[in-house]
């Protein structure tokens, strides 16, 4: 049994840790971090939660959580992580942050896309990307770990199979992805009201979305080459989930059978990530609540571009769940423990 704390565990990806870990046979939470709800009973902030879980709310001391917990969740904005960290920290606790502060290797990048002073770059080269299928045997070592984005993981694994084996000609590569609203978080902000997101789909950070450089470092690894793409996201109105479908002309003439063989390599022995039968769409409705992501291709003749297409819950395999997923691979834990739940439906 290890101990585990979470510093922002009222927002929406510290809850869904919350759900997880108390399902969790391994874990015990020590410590429920939140800024906003300091010294208030959880289960009053969160009422599913209700005579689960008996404790309040504290603050963000790293410093003292570090010497309680084993393992340090951050699910907090951009910035924060990197300001609290340090050498001290990182010899008494291992580090899972659910922000970008630690995902990109480039610190001018980071800084230019998210626009604030990175508070701690020596760290950033330490530092694992915790997408699980690809970095697996990193991941077991890391005690700095940078847990995907929500886009970013839904795209790169709809993706990276065709970019690995160099198929696809990555400077075609469109992304288009549309996201539940629990994406943005669960702060107050007009665009994220009912009346404004209901009955409506729209596309934000169009060209400037901050998860595009994420996902080209990681496909430019793949790929053996510098990718550059567009990455377009949506707003739709629900409130779990993600779609995505790139578009990518083929370099080599080859059969849609054959493609979906490559896909079946690389993910046939992966137990999250579920490859459809052929002609099957991926829907979100299919993997609510869970960390699966399913994904399929569609090879279009015509035009000889190749249709690759993902579905994943946004706070389970696109943060809390794939965070836990890490965890569960840093400590030597069964790699499923915690997160073997079916999809809810409906």
């Amino acid at each position: 049994m290890i101990k585990a704390g979470i510093i922002g565990s009222t927002g929406y990806a510290g809850a869904e840790l919350v759900r997880l870990l108390t399902g969790h046979k391994e874990v015990e939470i020590v410590w429920y971090g939140s800024r906003s709800y300091i010294d208030q009973k959880y289960a009053s902030i969160y009422r599913n939660m209700f005579e689960l879980v008996d404790a309040k709310c504290l603050d963000d001391n790293m410093e003292e959580l570090s010497k309680k917990a084993d393992v340090i969740f951050t699910a907090t904005p951009q910035g924060l992580c990197a300001s609290l960290v340090n050498d001290s920290i990182l010899s008494d606790t291992k580090i899972i942050d659910l922000s970008a502060d630690f995902r990109i290797k480039d610190v001018n990048i980071y800084e230019q896309w998210y626009g604030i002073e990175h508070k701690s770059p020596q760290y950033i080269e330490e530092a694992v990307y915790g997408l699980c299928e690809i970095n697996r045997e990193q991941i077991k070592k890391a005690r700095l770990l940078a847990n995907p984005g929500c886009y970013p993981t839904c795209s790169i694994l709809s993706i990276y199979p065709m970019a690995k084996e160099g198929w696809i000609d990555t400077k075609t590569l469109i992304i288009d992805a549309k996201s539940g609203t629990s994406g943005a978080g669960r702060g107050a902000k007009v665009a994220n009201l009912y009346c404004e997101v209901n009955e409506n789909i729209k596309a934000y950070g169009v060209a400037s979305h901050r998860h595009t450089p994420e996902i080209e470092e990681q496909l430019s690894y793949a790929a053996g080459e510098p990718v550059l793409l567009n990455f377009t996201p949506h707003l739709i109105p629900m409130n779990r989930g993600i779609l995505v479908t790139a578009y990518a002309d083929l370099k080599k003439d080859v059969t849609e059978e054959e493609i979906r063989d490559i896909y079946k390599k690389y993910y046939d022995k992966e137990y999250f990530v579920r490859v459809l039968e052929q002609g099957d769409c991926p829907e979100t409705r299919w993997v609510e609540g869970s960390n699966y992501v399913d994904v399929n291709v569609k090879l279009d003749k015509r035009t000889n571009r190749l249709i690759m297409m993902g579905a994943m819950d946004n706070l389970v395999k696109g943060a809390a769940g794939q965070a836990v997923q890490n965890m569960n691979l840093m400590f030597g834990f069964e790699e499923q423990e915690g997160i073997r739940q079916a999809p809810m439906f409906p």
